[in-house]
């Protein structure tokens, strides 16, 4: 029995990559567009990868690609893109005028056959908001797509928003190449020796910076072979007590007797 052929499909610039099964659509290449069903509706998105040897999924099996995207298709998509920063502009005015307070409505979606319109916003407490009446009044503006509110957080807003980085690059990491956002601790800024001053550890969207993951793995993975500071060491010069370690060297500083 031949495999499945199963290919990674992104739906944004920079966003998450979905297995899907393209075993009816024939030879589908790395930047071909296709048409799937997804959760939140019919989706065109990007082949960026052929899968060469896929992990079965936890429960049930791949989900199959509809059809390949058609050159309609694509036209489809860019007008009903271009319509996003409209009902995003209505929507901020209707809940300014419902006078909802402590909401950001920062991005609007429509699928690319204007079936289903997502409104993505932020809030600034934790807690859920009330916004079925904003939900509904958008509905009535929009009564050919099916209307829906999407809760997003910080991290995700400030992707979308792109700008500059808290560590001066001009394009932050989250807009540029990370797909999808890891869990991150303090404890990895202690590990990294870094000053847990909350300016240096924080990035534009509030939370801890995505970059104190990169090199986590290998300060952790050297300090297990390196010599804590305060240690008494021999070398070949003598014994001393170690002042400093630099585990990317990986090399410690040590004070002879």
């Amino acid at each position: 029995m031949q495999p499945p052929l199963i290919v990674g499909i992104r739906f944004q610039k920079v966003g998450k990559v979905y297995h899907f099964d393209a075993s009816t659509c024939g030879d589908l290449r790395v930047g071909d567009f296709a048409v799937v069903d997804t959760t939140r509706g019919r989706q065109l998105g990007e082949v960026v990868q052929i899968v060469e040897d896929p992990v079965p999924p936890p429960e049930g099996s791949w989900k199959p690609i509809n059809r390949r995207a058609t050159a309609r298709d694509l036209v489809m998509r860019q007008i009903w893109h271009k319509k996003e920063v409209e009902a995003m502009i209505n929507c901020r005015a209707k809940l300014a005028e419902l006078k909802i307070e402590g909401v950001k409505i920062v991005a609007a979606e429509f699928t690319f056959d204007g079936q289903r319109l997502s409104f993505l916003y932020s809030t600034e407490t934790e807690g859920k908001v009330e916004l079925r009446s904003l939900r509904n009044a958008m509905q009535r503006t929009y009564p050919r797509a099916r209307v829906e509110m999407r809760q997003i957080g910080p991290r995700d807003v400030a992707k979308i928003l792109g700008g500059m980085g808290a560590c001066g690059l001009e394009n932050r990491c989250c807009s540029m190449f990370l797909t999808e956002f890891s869990p991150i601790s303090i404890k990895m800024a202690k590990e990294q020796g870094i000053s847990l001053t909350p300016s240096e550890l924080t990035g534009m969207c509030g939370r801890l910076r995505c970059c104190l993951v990169y090199e986590y793995e290998q300060y952790v993975a050297a300090r297990k072979e390196l010599p804590k500071r305060g240690k008494r060491v021999v070398t070949p010069e003598g014994e001393g007590k170690v002042l400093d370690v630099y585990p990317l060297k990986p090399a410690v500083l040590v004070e002879l007797d």
